[in-house]
C-alpha cells in the first residue's frame, strides 16, 4: 500500500525479476479518489523480452491514509487506444 501517490507505482516483481514494468504515469485526478493512467511493458517468457507497450487506467481510494486500488481498464492495443483518443476527440468536439 502507498501514503503518497507518487508511490503508486504498477511495477510487479516475481522471483527478483521486472515481470511488469512501469515506464510512465500521469495522474488524471486527485483527492480521495485519484485515478492515473500508466505506460507499460510486461515481460514475455517466450521472447525473453518485455513485450509491446501497453496502457492502464488505474483508480484508487484513500482510506485511512493508504491509497488501495478499486479497480482498473487494460488498454490492450495502439488500435484500441486511438480509438479511444478519437471518440473522446470527437465528443468534445460535439460540446465546444
Amino acid at each position: 500500500m502507498s501514503s503518497t501517490i507518487e508511490e503508486l507505482t504498477i511495477n510487479y516483481e516475481e522471483g527478483g525479476h521486472l515481470v511488469v514494468k512501469e515506464l510512465d504515469k500521469e495522474v488524471l485526478t486527485k483527492g480521495a479518489w485519484t485515478t492515473i493512467i500508466f505506460r507499460y511493458q510486461q515481460w514475455d517468457n517466450k521472447k525473453d523480452d518485455y513485450g509491446p507497450e501497453k496502457y492502464m487506467i488505474k483508480r484508487y481510494r484513500k482510506m485511512n491514509g493508504e491509497y488501495r486500488a478499486q479497480s482498473k481498464f487494460n488498454i490492450s492495443s495502439p488500435d484500441q487506444a486511438r480509438k479511444i483518443i478519437a471518440t473522446l476527440t470527437k465528443w468534445l468536439d460535439d460540446t465546444e
